[in-house]
């Protein structure tokens, strides 16, 4: 093997662990923030009814998340329920706005 094909397949090799360490430092700087999706734009299982991504049916829905940015759930603005209740996201599910 040629010193050149040598160094290609190193290079290879190091670009691949740095972008696979990219990836999973990006995976820990977010955490599951309930209550702060809009319908249909949940990233998965929003309880019972919906399978994965995208299944909500409620704007809010309290079971549905979304990843955001670690440390800032409980901040994102959201507007106030019907009733004039503040919302708020949540690292555990809630039960509020849920579909009928």
């Amino acid at each position: 093997m040629s010193n050149t094909a040598k160094s290609l397949v190193i290079a290879s090799a190091v670009a691949a662990a740095v972008s696979g360490m990219a990836t999973t430092a990006s995976a820990q700087a977010k955490e599951k923030c309930y209550g702060v999706s809009l319908a249909g734009q949940n990233d998965c299982a929003a309880g019972p009814g919906t399978t994965c991504a995208g299944t909500s049916t409620v704007d809010y829905q309290g079971n549905a998340w979304t990843l955001v940015d670690a440390g800032t759930c409980a901040d994102i603005d959201l507007p106030q329920s019907a009733d004039g209740a503040a919302r708020k996201g949540s690292l555990e599910p809630l039960e509020r706005d849920l579909p009928a």
